[in-house]
């Protein structure tokens, strides 16, 4: 047993949290022992997981009066030299300034009627933030551990933040990119009730809050599927396959390219652009402009094969026998998908009978 006489814990790191001593845990200590503790530090006793006595800044000697828990717990009522295990944490009390973070995934804020119903919100900024509950900071992160930083719980912070400007927008029912930012002013100059009750839980605080303002960015076709409706993934889906089967040389991708190809691009436009106003009702006229332009340059196609070889229409099997008859099928399902003539599961059940047929038939 190697009784420890004297223990502190003087150079801590910028961002630095908590520092155990000793090291391996476990430090034989006794009535008399000496504690020094900086400026900006609290040292608490720990004994099997349990948070005991806390020590402010300055030197102590310990005796039954400072440390009343620690000395209750091993009935230890004298000021006797018996020695006692015990663990002494050192918390850094410092406020950290000028700790960045950035809304990574994007805030999710919810639309009705605006757009594809929702936006991606980004955003960065800096924090002020310490400890201010020494004892429920190391219960909820440093019991059991060598040391801590600011590093080591980085994502939980981020995680915190982001979850209650969410929830401000939430609760306050903010539905446009202008308010979401007047949430952020509110913070900025003072307002920080909400984030402090938060942290607070945790033992931790903040004191200043800065961000950006917000910024939304395109959402993904998946990020449309998840977080919007499914009519809105299967309106951005169709128009991908129509513009895949503008620039198909063979249904006639020249006149497509030059016309149903344009007009996809101003539906995606407007479907991912939350700000235009009537996108609905600009889409669906769209939509039937596109089907009636497809449908004449089939019917065209159609038309000039059958007086070219009249012979060869006659002779047409009845069922697909050939790679090029199973892709002229498959090419007319993503157009009938396009067009709204059949629903996703009759696309998708026949889309894969006739893209195992393909398969049989090799290459």
């Amino acid at each position: 047993m190697r009784i420890i006489d004297v223990v502190s814990h003087a150079n801590v790191m910028p961002d630095e949290l908590t520092w155990r001593e000793p090291q391996g845990g476990n430090g034989d200590f006794r009535m008399g022992s000496r504690v020094i503790v900086a400026e900006s530090q609290v040292a608490v006793f720990a004994r099997q997981g349990q948070m005991l006595d806390e020590l402010g800044p300055g030197s102590h000697t310990l005796n039954t009066g400072n440390i009343p828990l620690l000395a209750g717990l091993l009935n230890m009522f004298t000021s006797g030299n018996t020695p006692f295990t015990a663990d002494v944490y050192f918390v850094n009390k410092k406020d950290m300034p000028s700790v960045t973070w950035g809304t990574n995934p994007p805030i999710i804020m919810y639309t009705p009627t605006v757009g594809v119903g929702f936006q991606m919100l980004m955003t960065n900024g800096i924090i002020d933030i310490g400890v201010e509950d020494s004892s429920r900071f190391l219960k909820n992160y440093g019991v059991g551990v060598p040391g801590l930083r600011l590093t080591d719980i980085s994502d939980r912070v981020q995680t915190m933040l982001l979850s209650t400007i969410g929830q401000l927008l939430s609760k306050q029912q903010i539905a446009n990119i202008q308010a979401a930012n007047a949430i952020l002013s509110d913070l900025e100059s003072g307002s920080l009730a909400l984030l402090n009750d938060q942290f607070n839980e945790i033992g931790m605080r903040i004191k200043t809050f800065r961000a950006r303002p917000f910024q939304a960015r395109p959402a993904t076709p998946e990020e449309v599927m998840t977080y919007g409706s499914m009519q809105n993934y299967q309106q951005i889906k169709g128009l991908d396959i129509a513009q895949t089967a503008a620039g198909n040389q063979g249904l006639g991708g020249a006149a497509a390219s030059a016309g149903v190809g344009f007009g996809v691009g101003q539906q995606l436009g407007g479907i991912l652009n939350p700000n235009q106003n009537n996108y609905e009702q600009q889409l669906q006229q769209q939509q039937l402009e596109m089907q009636k332009m497809m449908m004449d340059m089939l019917k065209n196609q159609q038309g000039g094969n059958q007086q070219a070889a009249p012979q060869q229409a006659q002779a047409a099997p009845a069922s697909p026998q050939t790679r090029a008859d199973v892709q002229a099928l498959l090419d007319n399902l993503d157009m009938k998908l396009a067009s709204g003539e059949i629903n996703q599961t009759t696309y998708d059940k026949l889309s894969a009978k006739w893209e195992a047929k393909l398969k049989e038939l090799g290459s």
